[in-house]
């Protein structure tokens, strides 16, 4: 297999190499998958999102599998058993948020996945490097905005564009990039 060009923040771990090729930039919809993104990229705030790819199953497992209907009925007993989890990020206020986050979920009339999705940009130019690839949007801004009206915290503005290129609502794979150019991994 010949050596693969990719954006310049995959390349540090094997765990970031993988999410990278995988799953990062990928289109990804479905309100379980995307509670579970929005609440990862809500717990790496202020963390190296390798921390979180390697407390993934943690989380799942800590959080009913981003069931939003079983976390929404998590109490302070809950809280106080999340605290007390070392395997996940242990901030009170980021679980708060994320049992506040699935209770907000559960009163959209539209779901999750197309909320989400209506911030998606139609155009969306390739980032010639990383320093091209901005830290928001006004989709990023316009998201965050109506997530907090919703209900939902921990998702501001650039955590919003976090999300959004996590779930492929924009490509943010630099333009040499092998998943940008089109190039497969057995060329």
């Amino acid at each position: 297999m010949t050596d693969l060009v990719r954006c310049p923040w995959a390349t540090s771990a094997p765990d970031y190499v993988a999410y990278h090729d995988d799953e990062w930039g990928r289109p990804l919809r479905g309100d379980r998958e995307l509670f579970e993104r929005i609440s990862l990229e809500a717990f790496q705030s202020g963390l190296s999102w390798l921390t979180i790819l390697r407390k993934r199953e943690a989380f799942r497992s800590a959080f009913a599998g981003f069931d939003a209907a079983a976390v929404a009925a998590y109490g302070e007993q809950d809280v106080t058993r999340l605290l007390a989890d070392a395997s996940i990020v242990r901030n009170r206020a980021k679980i708060e948020a994320t049992i506040a986050n699935a209770r907000a979920v559960l009163d959209l009339d539209e779901g999750l996945s197309d909320l989400l999705w209506s911030f998606a940009p139609t155009d969306h130019p390739a980032p010639a490097t990383i320093a091209d690839v901005p830290a928001t949007t006004p989709e990023s801004v316009a998201m965050a905005k109506t997530l907090k009206k919703r209900g939902f915290r921990f998702v501001g503005p650039t955590t919003a564009y976090a999300l959004m290129q996590s779930t492929g609502m924009v490509n943010d794979h630099v333009a040499d990039c092998w998943i940008r150019s089109g190039v497969s991994r057995s060329d």
